[in-house]
This record gives C-alpha cells, structure tokens and sequence, in this order.
C-alpha cells in the first residue's frame, strides 16, 4: 500500500499518523513512534513491530512524508530511518568502499607518499557510513574490519618515524 488506511491510527501513540512508515511486516507506524521503539531496545538490532514481534529490516516512508523534508523535525526522522535501514536493511558494501579498503591493505610501506594517501582512505574509509563488516549488525566484531584499517594506519607512521629516526641518526 502506499499509503496507511484513512481510518486507521499509530499503534504506538494510538494518535493519527505522522510521518507514515510502512515496515516490512507490512504494519504502519509513525516514523518517530518506532524509532523510540527501536531505541528504547538495543540499538546493534533492528527493532521489533509491536504488532507481530517480526524483525523490522526496512522501514519506507510514504511519498508525502519524504516531501516534509522542509520541515526540520521531519527532515531528521526521515533521516534516522534512513540510517536505520543503512543498519538493518541488509544491503551490500558499496563498491568504492571495498576498493578503497583493498588499496589500504596493499600500500606500500615504505613510500611515504602512500602514507598520506592512505590516511585519506583510511579516514574515508573509517567515517563512511557503509561498512564492509556493519557495526549495527555485529557488534563489537563489526568495529573489527576500522581497528584493522586504523592499525595499519600506526604502522604506517611508525615506518616513517623510523626512517626519520635513522635518517636524523645517520644511518640509512
């Protein structure tokens, strides 16, 4: 449907709708009613409808509610179900992402020119919010795939204060 039924209310507030989101179970909620759902439970797990106790993995807004973007309340619940549904909705790494990860782990050392270049990626990398191993999916394993990112990144600039080091002192 796209749309809730005129006659129908929020079972969460009971009220009107506001924001309408269809879930993937099919129920209708107001967009900020089930993300207090969502946050008064874990946040590393999608929530579950309060209707049928499914997971709800996508939450799509209706083509009025996403028109509300205006309005700055609106426009950051439509934002946090869209994060939402980056957590929980299943979907791939994207492309650039798994590229920039495969040039991270194959630079070179010893180039310091690389070094900066991989700090760039490895921010980039970090800071997007796709994720080759999604925290909101596995926890602390997920944070696994950016501490491996950040390590490398130390072992890039401890190479290159060694090379300083040895330079300053003369050897080569």
């Amino acid at each position: 449907m796209e749309s809730p039924p005129e006659d129908d209310v929020c079972s969460i507030c009971h009220d009107w709708f506001t924001l309408p989101c269809q879930a993937n179970c099919s129920h209708w909620f107001c967009g900020n009613c089930i993300l207090r759902v969502w946050h008064h439970g874990s946040a590393l797990q999608p929530c579950k409808c309060p209707i049928c106790r499914r997971f709800i993995t996508l939450l799509i807004p209706t083509d009025a509610a996403a028109q509300e973007r205006q309005d700055t309340e609106a426009s950051q619940i439509l934002e946090n179900i869209e994060k939402y549904n980056r957590n929980f909705g299943g979907g791939s790494s994207s492309l650039i992402q798994v590229y920039i990860f495969f040039i991270i782990v194959n630079t070179n050392n010893q180039d310091i020119c690389n070094l900066s270049d991989t700090m760039v990626m490895s921010a980039i990398y970090v800071l997007s919010p796709v994720d080759i191993i999604p925290e909101g999916i596995f926890g602390l394993v997920g944070l696994l795939d950016d501490l491996i990112i950040l390590l490398i990144v130390l072992l890039h600039v401890a190479t290159i204060y060694r090379s300083v080091l040895l330079y300053r002192h003369g050897g080569s």
